[in-house]
C-alpha cells in the first residue's frame, strides 16, 4: 500500500515538473536564445528584395526571394545572425536579421475589407482594401487594428488581417 502511494506520488512530481518545463505546456512566452525577444513575433521585411535559405548561412541553398518591402513576416525561432521566419501562406526559411526590421505592417487577407473611421461596423467606412495590401499598423485592440495606407487611416476587423495574433494588444 505504501508503495502505491509513493508512485502515485511520483507519476504526479514528474507531471508537474514536465508541464512547467517544457514550454508547449508552459503558459509563460517563449524567449529567443539570441535577442531574448518572444517567439514567435511579427516583423517587417526591410529590405526590397531578400532570399530566403534553408538553413541559418549563406552557405545554404536559397529557396525563394520575397520581392515587396515592408510585407510582414514572424520570426519563429532564431541562431546568431539568422531568423527563421514565415509568411501568410506558412512559407518560410532563413533570412540575415539585417534585412529584418521590428516596425509592424499587416497584408490584407479579405477582399474589399472596409477600413472605418472607428473600431465599429456601423462607423463610416472611408475606403476598401484589396486583398494583399500591406498597411502600416498604428494600434491594436481586442477585436479591431487601426491601420495606415497611402494617406487613410482607419480601424479593420483584426480577422481580416494577417500579421498580429488574434488576441494582441499593440499600443
Amino acid at each position: 500500500m505504501v508503495i502505491k502511494k509513493l508512485g502515485a506520488i511520483k507519476c504526479v512530481t514528474m507531471l508537474v515538473l514536465l508541464i512547467l518545463i517544457n514550454p508547449v505546456f508552459s503558459s509563460e512566452t517563449q524567449t529567443g536564445p539570441v535577442t531574448d525577444f518572444p517567439l514567435p513575433r511579427f516583423v517587417s521585411m526591410k529590405a526590397s528584395k531578400a532570399n530566403v535559405r534553408r538553413g541559418p548561412s549563406l552557405k545554404h541553398k536559397i529557396d525563394w526571394v520575397y520581392k515587396h518591402q515592408n510585407i510582414p513576416l514572424e520570426i519563429i525561432a532564431e541562431h546568431s545572425h539568422w531568423r527563421k521566419v514565415r509568411d501568410r501562406d506558412g512559407q518560410g526559411g532563413w533570412m540575415h536579421y539585417s534585412l529584418l526590421t521590428g516596425i509592424r505592417t499587416v497584408i490584407v487577407i479579405k477582399n474589399l475589407l472596409q477600413l472605418n473611421i472607428r473600431p465599429d461596423k456601423s462607423s463610416p467606412v472611408i475606403a476598401a482594401l484589396e486583398d494583399g495590401a500591406v498597411t502600416r499598423l498604428k494600434k491594436c485592440i481586442k477585436d479591431w487594428c487601426q491601420v495606415r495606407i497611402n494617406g487613410y487611416q482607419g480601424w479593420v476587423p483584426k480577422d481580416g488581417i494577417w500579421g498580429v495574433n488574434s488576441d494582441e494588444i499593440y499600443k
